[in-house]
């Protein structure tokens, strides 16, 4: 990385960091009677300018975010345009990402997390106490409701629940973006982002119930609640917009609920499809002016999903499948040499065949370094949508090989870390449960691939849990270096643990034969000209996210002017113009700019296709040869304990002495009781290490990895 690259990189975080604290302290200042007196007075003045205060509302409360993943984007190119070899001891940012708390409820919180919890907290008793204390100083009857002071105070109480729940709202959709995505720039991919959309959902919905419900109480009991409920005012609050949105909301946070979302994900995925209907009448209810504040995460997320329609929207083929023993099939997927991903990188799959609407994550287990025509996912067949995908396989092996033809696929991402500064340690430890093991897959496939100098960790321990032998098959892309544990990269050991199973004298040699069982389909003829190209570069992505931005801003000036009285014209011609007009006007205006971006967008895709898949040597499940003295020494080294769970604890503590005194990064992926005990036994280990005399002892450093598969 050259001194001007890092002074740039420098200059790009200044400008985050300080929009990230303009964003937070116009929050804070919101509640403000000092900011509302300001602000007031600066839409009287921007409302004569060819701007108008949908102009400076989009500037102030909008754009920042906005502004913040333009220059991540651009960050995070310059950070993919390099790969730090310095080095191997965990920064000091990693103090952060320590588990402080581990508990079942809330699963594993680092220090970082637990300080922005507790910050987002204050701020919501903040906003809501500055809000109430204003209004109870000075009560104001509505004309329309004969309420006593308890009642008009209830009423006020409500009222601000409703901003307690736009507050949540804003942040809503930040968390699960992908192209755009925001969390990247602090090392946070999709998959681990997602809680925070589900904690933030449940926080919106629990404070709009408490909005709702209250408001309706104080209704009923006023004797009412007929002549407001129904109401579709012309201007202010419109009430009916607000219950269908509240009703919306909780249809779609009830369908996500754990017990629905696991045995009928179908009925989770479609219902959240309804957001598009929430989002609209929370518009209308709240207004514009309110809209604005919550508008980042919505335009982000409504560009970004667009520019993933239009990169998935060629489907590739399926070159070849591998079933395995347990219901696992192996996807062999072509993509262009061009594409490039690090390990631990998902990538998105719909199968038109079985669905045309769903899409499944997988974590890749190939690596772009070690494959140039290909990528690789395996899954484990456990749903309806896997099922039906093994069946279909299985029906294309029955047939005579002329007869067989490529399966489309629709292929979106990869998507995945930035660097590789997650796995610059002198040792890893991997621990994986079940399907956890396929992110790890890519990381050794990586590791065998690179040269001793990109800074990969020269001992590897894979710690690998599993119900039965036959899960065993899902290590079959690192097979080969289980028979020879000292590569030219690092070192292996595996340490297999099956718990629902116990056979004696079954060792890694009779496991690693389960592999010759394998039923491999070789497609012929393909029905797609396309491989995979991934997604746009970063900096791209940050250049149509500015043309939507400018392009949305130039079609709400210009409908404005258009439509509503201009500011020279009387205040009385202004409020004849119903609130749901400007409100449809927004909407226009964004719809005009989305589709201005995916031309921008569809241009940049067409331009990147090659025609032709170029043609790819099937690999054949290989002889293993087990008989060697080498391959003989490596697998009596291998671990295989049946009947039992790995004591984590033990593990720490004898890979501690064996690395003498390394730094230890410690990745962790499967079942949330493993995460919570691995974490349970990396704090116990790093307490020791506080009150240990000997400095030479090794220091853990934890990650969690969550799975797709």
């Amino acid at each position: 990385m050259t001194s001007s690259t890092a002074l740039f990189a420098a200059i790009l975080k200044l400008l985050i960091i300080f929009l990230f604290a303009a964003w937070v302290s116009l929050w804070f200042l919101k509640p403000t009677q000092i900011w509302t007196r300001k602000w007031k007075q600066l839409e009287n003045s921007a409302d004569n300018t060819i701007f108008g205060y949908y102009g400076l509302s989009f500037a102030v409360y909008t754009f920042p975010i906005i502004a913040i993943a333009i220059i991540g984007l651009l960050l995070l190119d310059l950070k993919s345009g390099y790969q730090s070899r310095s080095a191997r001891s965990p920064s000091k940012s990693n103090f952060f990402s320590k588990p402080l708390v581990v508990n079942s409820t809330v699963g594993i919180l680092s220090i970082i997390e637990v300080l922005v919890a507790f910050l987002f907290i204050v701020f919501l008793v903040w906003t809501y106490y500055s809000r109430i204390s204003a209004d109870f100083k000075k009560l104001v009857p509505y004309k329309s409701l004969k309420l006593n002071t308890w009642q008009l105070k209830y009423h006020r109480v409500a009222t601000r629940f409703g901003l307690l729940s736009e507050a949540c709202l804003a942040l809503l959709l930040l968390p699960i973006l992908r192209g755009l995505a925001v969390f990247r720039i602090l090392g946070i991919q999709f998959e681990a982002s997602v809680r925070y959309h589900t904690w933030l959902g449940t926080a919106m919905i629990l404070f709009a119930t408490i909005h709702g419900a209250s408001t309706l109480l104080i209704w009923g009991v006023s004797h009412h609640i007929q002549d407001e409920m129904w109401k579709w005012q012309k201007t202010g609050r419109i009430y009916l917009a607000g219950e269908i949105a509240l009703v919306v909301g909780l249809v779609i946070w009830v369908t996500s609920l754990p017990q629905i979302r696991r045995r009928k994900f179908e009925i989770f995925y479609y219902t959240h499809h309804f957001y598009a209907i929430f989002l609209v009448f929370f518009l209308f209810h709240g207004g514009d002016r309110h809209f604005y504040t919550v508008f980042p995460g919505i335009f982000l997320f409504s560009l970004d999903k667009l520019i993933r329609i239009i990169q998935s929207s060629p489907k590739t083929s399926m070159v070849s499948a591998r079933i395995f023993p347990g219901k696992a099939v192996e996807l062999i997927l072509p993509k262009d040499p061009g594409l490039k991903y690090n390990p631990t990188s998902v990538i998105f799959l719909k199968i038109p065949t079985i669905s045309h609407l769903q899409w499944h994550s997988f974590s890749i287990i190939s690596s772009s370094r070690a494959d140039d025509h290909i990528l690789s996912v395996i899954i484990k067949c456990e749903g309806w949508w896997t099922n039906s995908l093994y069946d279909l396989i299985h029906a294309e092996l029955d047939k005579t090989e002329d007869k067989r033809k490529g399966i489309p696929v629709a292929i979106e991402g990869p998507y995945g870390p930035a660097s590789l500064d997650f796995l610059r340690y002198d040792t890893l430890l991997l621990v994986a449960g079940g399907s956890g093991i396929t992110p790890f897959l890519s990381i050794l496939t990586e590791a065998n691939s690179a040269n001793s100098k990109s800074g990969f960790p020269s001992r590897i321990q894979l710690v690998y849990v599993i119900k039965k032998a036959q899960d065993f098959c899902l290590l079959h892309s690192v097979s080969h270096l289980l028979l020879n544990r000292s590569t030219k990269s690092f070192h292996l050991n595996l340490k297999l643990f099956v718990t629902r199973e116990t056979q004696a004298g079954v060792g890694i040699r009779e496991l690693l034969n389960e592999f010759f069982k394998a039923r491999t389909l070789q497609v012929n003829s393909v029905c797609s000209n396309y491989a995979a190209y991934g997604p746009e570069s970063p900096s791209w992505m940050a250049a149509i996210a500015g043309f939507c931005s400018i392009t949305f801003l130039i079609f709400l000036i210009f409908l404005n002017h258009i439509i509503i009285p201009s500011g020279k014209r009387s205040k009385l011609d202004k409020e004849k113009t119903p609130s749901w007009v400007v409100d449809l006007l927004l909407i226009a205006a964004f719809v005009l700019a989305l589709a201005c971006s995916a031309s921008v967008a569809g241009f940049l895709r067409w331009r990147r296709l090659r025609k032709g898949i170029p043609k790819i040597s099937h690999r054949e499940i290989e002889a293993l040869d087990l008989s060697s003295a080498e391959a003989r020494n490596a697998l009596e080294a291998h671990e295989v304990h049946f009947g039992g769970r790995p004591n984590f604890k033990e593990i720490f503590s004898k890979l501690q002495n064996e690395s003498g005194g390394s730094n230890i990064g410690v990745l962790v992926c499967g079942p949330e009781s493993m995460k919570e005990s691995v974490a349970l036994a990396c704090q116990q280990e790093s307490e020791c290490f506080k009150t240990s005399a000997k400095r030479t002892q090794s220091c853990f450093t934890f990650h969690t990895l969550n799975f797709t598969l």
